[in-house]
């Protein structure tokens, strides 16, 4: 596929909130090497604004968040939408949070379209058939409480490539208003990343648009992950049109949203505790959003399955 700029269309959006650093309630500095560093909700406050726009950065620039009530039996709560340009390149090749950033004494994971010029994810780019050079900026999203320290920032570009004085380093800690907003603006990403794991090819999602509530922020970060992990689970909507089968879709939609897991049904924070904070003992089916419509480019059938649950996220949210 041919480039589509994210990493360019990321570093622009980081200029205007690097601009307007004041307003949004962000700080700007500098890391070793001269990498950009914008702190988003460690020592900054951070908020909703600066969440949109981080999670417009997560989408390499190929979407759009915008601000919605969410109302759903009696339950309301601000909400987001988001809409995806190139579904499969913008969700999976940048928003999607797959690279375990690990040098020694330290591990964050990492979103944005860096990862499409490190391609350390070596078989979903080639999956996907996208890949960015490293001569121009690279931009990435940590959901962290650390800042990047000189060995962060000297592994990163070791390993995309990218000069450390064209790196920017975007981050807001779990329990923070900007990362409430810029996770459950991963709606989409999350029903594309279903896909992938069912085994679907995801190239064929030529449209994907969702929304999902915004969680209050919680105490600490391990509530917060239960609380952002429910507003997609048990109240966000995702809607793909596909270019497929409808005998595929069928079968498909169904084993999609997340009441298709044997974890389902439960706050996500109980979940994680039941496995002892262990992700990797939760079913990692469990990962998609509550409600899920398929619709199919060719012949104009929708497929639908799942159900918003505002019980659970009452007693997740607001409890």
């Amino acid at each position: 596929m041919s480039d589509l700029r994210l990493n360019q269309r990321a570093a622009e959006i980081a200029d205007r909130m690097a601009a307007d650093a004041s307003a949004l309630r962000v700080s700007v500095s500098s890391l070793a090497r001269g990498a950009r560093f914008l702190d988003c909700g460690i020592a900054a406050q951070g908020g909703f604004e600066a969440g949109r726009l981080l999670a417009e950065v997560c989408l390499g620039g190929l979407g759009s968040v915008s601000f919605v009530p969410f109302e759903h039996d009696g339950l309301s709560l601000p909400g987001v939408a988001v809409r995806a340009e190139h579904p499969a390149i913008a969700c999976l090749g940048s928003q999607y949070a797959g690279w375990a950033i690990k040098p020694e004494g330290y591990f964050a994971m990492g979103s944005g379209p860096l990862r499409a010029v490190a391609r350390v994810e070596e078989r979903l780019y080639a999956h996907l058939d996208y890949a960015e050079a490293a001569d121009g900026p690279g931009v990435l999203v940590l959901e962290t409480r650390d800042v990047p320290g000189p060995a962060v920032v000297e592994w990163l570009a070791r390993k995309s490539g990218v000069a450390a004085e064209r790196l920017t380093i975007l981050a807001a800690p779990t329990a923070s208003l900007a990362a409430a907003v810029q996770i459950s603006a991963r709606v989409v990403e999350t029903a594309l990343h279903k896909l992938h794991e069912l085994g679907f090819d995801v190239r064929q999602v030529v449209a994907g648009q969702g929304s999902a509530p915004i969680a209050p922020v919680a105490k600490n970060d391990l509530r917060a992950l239960g609380r952002t992990n429910d507003c997609v689970l048990y109240g966000g909507s995702v809607q793909l049109t596909v270019a497929a089968d409808d005998a595929e879709l069928e079968a498909l939609v169904p084993r999609v949203p997340a009441q298709a897991s044997r974890d389902y049904g439960a706050p996500f924070y109980e979940v994680f505790q039941r496995y002892e904070r262990d992700f990797y003992k939760v079913d990692p089916l469990l990962f998609s959003p509550a409600r899920i419509v398929l619709t199919n480019a060719r012949t104009g059938r929708s497929f639908e399955a799942g159900r918003l649950d505002a019980a659970i996220l009452r007693q997740s949210l607001l409890g």
